[in-house]
């Protein structure tokens, strides 16, 4: 198992509850825990799958779990918590596979950007090589007033539903 951090932030589902109610258990997406594991899970995706994104989520045993694009995080995740959350690509050269794109764009978790540490390690031990950081950040942040979720978007921390501030941590979840 990964080295799980007993004070890392586990994101719960925060998204439209209709979506959850679908998950069924043993449905999450492929877990990848080693570099057969991704080898064997990539060999059998299509072209048209190779050319867009996946969805991901690390598990809260630090595991990557993978799953089709158009698939919910939440289904991914098989309706449990998670670590991190969003897309992720892959690129192959020279035979070897490494990621080429990942982002922490889950509206379902809206983890925060601090969570690249739980993917970086659940891809190391994957064997995947990976670049230094999310190379497309998500700012999620809940309206303290309206209770909306936002995205923020060049900095303006500002709730683009009622115009209120939006605090500069982290505040998704109400119950973390």
């Amino acid at each position: 198992m990964a080295q799980v951090s007993a004070r890392e932030r586990r994101y719960r589902y925060v998204g439209p509850a209709e979506l959850k109610t679908v998950v069924r258990p043993g449905s999450g997406g492929c877990r990848i825990s080693s570099a057969a594991e991704f080898g064997g899970w990539i060999a059998g995706r299509s072209a048209a799958e190779l050319a867009e994104p996946f969805t991901f989520v690390v598990d809260t045993d630090g595991v990557l779990r993978l799953a089709p694009r158009r698939s919910e995080h939440v289904a991914c995740a098989g309706g449990g918590m998670v670590l991190s959350a969003g897309e992720i690509g892959f690129v192959c050269e020279a035979a070897v596979w490494a990621v080429g794109e990942v982002s922490n764009q889950s509206t379902g978790y809206c983890p925060d950007v601090t969570s690249w540490a739980a993917v970086a390690r659940a891809l190391d031990r994957a064997g995947l090589g990976r670049p230094s950081g999310l190379t497309h950040e998500v700012v999620f942040r809940r309206c303290p007033d309206c209770q909306e979720h936002n995205i923020v978007r060049e900095g303006d921390f500002v709730c683009v539903f009622c115009g209120s501030d939006l605090p500069q941590k982290w505040n998704v979840d109400p119950t973390a």
